[in-house]
């Protein structure tokens, strides 16, 4: 629970807000609804909502658990402080190899939208062009500041807001009743693969924990900036569900359904709108990536997890600038081969390690500091954080187990790293 003295702290309530949700409203809220609905016929979006309110269990264990610290890292930081090196090594490893996965995976995205206004941008040079020109200037803006980085993410996230939002209260007006009758309530089985579905889109919220070490005030501002970022999350993708129930009959077999709802009520000017709306949502979310992913590394090299270089921090800037430019060559490099798509379905796996680990690690906090009086305290005792642990189980349980091998593949040479590293500083150390 040390003070971070090494970075500056210039990333207030509302810009840890904005993290959250650039880390909740991504790329998958434009190709659910059509593999939901696919499922769940118009009880999609009863799955949407039932999803966004068991990972608030989730939500609430990181709400307390930030509350009581004020360094950089986040799920790791938590971890750490409740189990020790090993098993913080694990979460911050496997929420790195996430979110690497997931900028390749999206960077590529961000061009496939951007072709919908430039057919040209989505082959050969012109692609890896747009690539290289993304990660580039990501990584020049955080390498300038934190501020910086914060304020980007700030206008993005209101950019995707405002239009998405309007998507859900127009539409509204212009659902046909009848789309949501006629129809059975789905199985056990397919209800629960569409809420597996949307709990991938429900997650990212951890985004304004990580950077907590630059945050101005987080015990006090990170458990307001993730429950806002979720409640928000949940009521806006239950209405972009609702609304492409209601004004799409061939929904299921929609590949854009929101442009294609939104062309339906708005016209074709609506759906160039959504799809617009589509790329500035991919870029804060790659905005948000780019900011708090750095942070994790240089975490763990600080603490003497991974090698020191890594937690170096830039003279002028005070930003972790070698972990910063780390993270634009490998994902830089992930996007441009794209080899990243098999690790991509790690992702989905390996971000549920540190959910997992932050929901066990609260009653260990809660008797290592029962004094901290202001705490974010969950009512209920041991209720939230078993039922949280429950979710993950089940998460890991409904992912296919050649994607959970992998993951513990990834996982075990994380774990390698960890012990070449340590074994290299004993051997250091004893030289000395």
């Amino acid at each position: 629970m040390a003070e971070e003295t090494r970075l500056i702290r210039a990333v207030g309530r509302w810009d840890l807000t904005a993290l959250a949700i650039n880390g909740l409203i991504g790329s998958a809220i434009f190709g659910l609804p059509a593999s939901v609905a696919h499922l769940t016929g118009p009880w999609s979006p009863l799955a949407c909502l039932f999803c966004g309110l068991i990972l608030l269990l989730v939500v609430f264990c990181f709400a307390e658990a930030s509350s009581l610290f004020v360094g950089t890292g986040g799920p790791y930081l938590y971890a750490r402080e409740a189990f020790g090196d090993l098993f913080g090594m694990a979460g911050g490893w496997m929420m790195w190899l996430a979110r690497v996965t997931a900028f390749a995976a999206n960077a590529n995205l961000f061009v496939s939208f951007a072709g919908y206004f430039i057919p040209g941008l989505r082959l050969g040079i012109p692609r890896a062009g747009v690539l290289t020109a993304l990660v580039t200037i990501l990584t020049w803006i955080n390498i300038r500041g934190v501020k910086q980085g914060a304020l980007l993410g700030d206008i993005l996230a209101a950019a995707k807001l405002i239009p998405m939002f309007g998507f859900v209260a127009i539409g509204l007006f212009a659902v046909k009743p009848e789309l949501f009758q006629g129809s059975a309530m789905p199985g056990r089985a397919e209800f629960g693969q569409a809420v597996l579905l949307y709990l991938f889109a429900f997650t990212g919220f951890e985004y304004a924990a990580i950077p907590a070490g630059e945050a101005v005030s987080p015990r006090k501002h990170l458990p307001a900036a993730m429950l806002t970022a979720s409640f928000t999350a949940c009521a806006l993708f239950t209405g972009i569900q609702a609304v492409c129930v209601g004004t799409l009959p061939e929904l299921s077999r929609s590949q854009t359904a929101m442009a294609d709802a939104a062309a339906r009520f708005l016209g074709s000017a609506g759906g160039r709108i959504i799809a617009l709306t589509a790329v500035v949502s991919i870029l804060g979310n790659l905005s948000g990536m780019a900011l708090i992913s750095p942070r994790l590394t240089y975490a763990l090299a600080k603490d003497g997890l991974l090698p020191s270089g890594l937690s170096a921090v830039h003279a002028r800037y005070r930003t972790p600038h070698i972990s910063i430019l780390l993270y634009g060559l490998v994902t830089l490099g992930m996007a441009l081969s794209g080899t990243f798509v098999g690790m991509v379905r790690i992702s989905a796996v390996a971000r549920i390690v540190p959910y997992a680990l932050t929901c066990l690690a609260v009653p260990v906090l809660r008797r290592r500091y029962p004094a901290e009086a202001e705490r974010f305290r969950l009512r209920g005792g041991l209720v939230i954080p078993a039922s949280a642990c429950l979710v993950c189980l089940w998460l890991l349980w409904q992912s296919p187990w050649r994607d959970a091998l992998a993951a513990a593949g990834a996982l075990a040479a994380g774990l390698l790293l960890y012990a070449g590293n340590r074994a290299w500083l004993r051997k250091s150390s004893s030289g000395n």
